[in-house]
């Protein structure tokens, strides 16, 4: 489909490519609640064919908006202004096995957002994948593992400044309203100490936020690039890396799967966290790094599920896997 061009926009683009022109912009997906979309544009006169425009146009807080709603619109505007100090701050510090796009232009003018992000399907990364995905195989799910891995080695012990200080959508600071909708009364009596287990961690590093499958993008066929690479940092911030393992899990995998996949899946990514880490930990420091994630797993997992309990009852994540976790972070409790 193709959607429409603002002048400011359209310059900004010209401007970080050095194109003669830009054309025709074809919406690719609108984003979350109505507020801009992402689109791809064809370059003429440029080294690059095309790039990625994320536009990103709030509405104005009307004065029908309640107090949920008007936090929620809060939330949205926090987000993209974190994205934007990510790319322009952070983004540069990842290295080989860590890919994601490269930004060629980032304008916030108080009122709106525009990114203008190189197209990793012309860069080779055009496959993608979903929930129960049969083509999601072991050497996929590696893939994606290694490539948090690399992340949150890079951002071990690092300060998230201008980022969330608590990354992921769902923390519990962000979300009173489902707090309160929340109808698990255990779970929602935990809520705190399981948010605190994860705050005050030993080992911090950054989040992704939002590692879910759809948010990685796979290499063509063909091709001999191995690695993954991953979009949309709206929500990345501090927090320890299985934060990102546990709900990365949920994002491609049922109850059985979680079952027969996890445990395996885990000691892969902790491999994968010690190559990356290389000497910076002693071992005796990278063991007890080792340790405590695993330790918090349970406690990742039902944190995310106390945010699904109140915004989404009965979700796809509400499976025999995802209590038995919640059941072994409480009895970590002693709740």
């Amino acid at each position: 489909m193709t959607g429409r061009v603002e002048p400011w926009l359209e310059q900004l683009v010209l401007n970080a490519t050095g194109a003669r022109g830009a054309g025709p912009w074809h919406t690719l997906q609108s984003l979350w609640s109505g507020y801009g979309e992402i689109q791809r544009v064809d370059l003429d006169g440029s080294e690059h064919p095309s790039v990625i425009v994320k536009r990103v146009a709030p509405p104005s807080p009307a004065q029908r908006w309640d107090a949920a709603t008007r936090r929620s619109h809060e939330r949205k505007l926090r987000s993209y202004a974190v994205e934007m100090a990510w790319y322009q701050s952070f983004a540069v510090r990842l290295g080989a096995g860590c890919r994601v796009p490269k930004a060629l232009a980032c304008r916030n003018d108080g009122k709106r957002w525009g990114f203008v992000l190189e197209d990793l399907d012309q860069a080779g990364y055009s496959e993608r994948r979903s929930y129960l995905d049969p083509r999601l195989d072991a050497a996929s799910v590696e893939r994606c593992l290694a490539w948090l891995a690399h992340f949150h080695a890079t951002f071990l012990g690092a300060t998230p400044q201008r980022l969330w200080a608590t990354g992921s959508y769902w923390h519990l600071d962000t979300r009173p309203d489902e707090l309160r909708a929340m109808t698990r009364r255990r779970l929602r009596a935990a809520a705190h100490e399981l948010d605190g287990r994860l705050k005050h961690a030993k080992f911090q590093s950054f989040v992704h936020g939002d590692a879910k499958i759809e948010n990685f993008c796979f290499p063509a066929r063909g091709t001999s690039t191995l690695e993954v690479a991953a979009v949309d940092f709206q929500y990345v911030g501090g927090g320890p890396g299985i934060r990102d393992i546990a709900y990365f899990f949920s994002s491609i995998w049922g109850s059985a799967e979680c079952e027969r996949h996890a445990a395996d899946a885990l000691s892969y990514y902790f491999a994968e966290l010690s190559n990356a880490l290389g000497a910076r930990l002693t071992p005796l420091a990278a063991e007890a790094l080792e340790q405590e994630w695993r330790s918090l797993f349970p406690v990742a997992w039902a944190d995310f599920y106390r945010f699904l309990d109140g915004w989404a009852p009965g979700h796809a994540e509400d499976h025999a896997y995802s209590e038995r976790m919640i059941h072994a972070a409480l009895a970590g409790l002693g709740t």
